[in-house]
């Protein structure tokens, strides 16, 4: 005779499973394979919090209080939380392009500043509008300096270029008394 019997030959028999066991045979099989991945399982929080708090200390603690050392979880300031999203976004260029203009006392000097304003800074290019057409010549000529003023403030290659102009005129082409055409020939004569 054989050691095989068929699967319905006896009727207190269930059909078996797929890996062989059937019955509380498989039950057994599965709680072993939980309990098996659930040690596994604190094994390795184990091992990433640290444990013991040995040389290494702890690197991060899953919950209860944070105790005396420095913890992820302890308030941080404010300036080290905004550097680090800065960094994280990739945002450091817009942030010193942003510096020039907020900062722009600071990044050239209270004197600079009072007689100056920076209009616009596109592909590293900063045009900057003076008081006067005397300042606006003098800034022409500190130009190379507040470059490396800039420069040493809100970091290099952010400003590679000054547009220094002065006031803008007034124009006399537009306006509520604008006279379409030639004008009348009296006005300055």
């Amino acid at each position: 005779m054989s050691d095989e019997t068929p699967a319905g030959s006896g009727p207190e028999q269930a059909p078996p499973a797929e890996g062989g066991a059937s019955g509380p045979e498989l039950a057994r099989a599965v709680l072993d394979a939980a309990r098996a991945r659930r040690e596994a399982a604190a094994k390795t929080r184990r091992r990433t919090t640290g444990g013991g708090g040995g040389e290494g200390g702890q690197q991060r603690r899953l919950r209860g209080y944070s105790g005396p050392g420095p913890d992820p979880r302890d308030p941080q300031p404010l300036g080290a939380v905004l550097d680090r999203l800065v960094k994280a976004r990739g945002w450091q260029q817009p942030a010193a392009e942003a510096t020039v203009f907020g900062a722009w006392e600071r990044v050239v000097g209270p004197e600079v500043a009072q007689h100056s304003r920076p209009v616009k800074l596109e592909d590293g290019e900063l045009t900057v509008e003076a008081r006067s057409t005397a300042w606006a010549t003098q800034l022409r000529l500190l130009a190379g300096s507040l470059l490396q003023q800039i420069a040493r403030e809100v970091g290099h290659n952010v400003v590679r270029k000054l547009h220094i102009h002065g006031p803008a005129a007034p124009s006399w082409s537009r306006g509520p008394r604008r006279v379409r055409g030639r004008g009348p020939r009296d006005t300055y004569g």
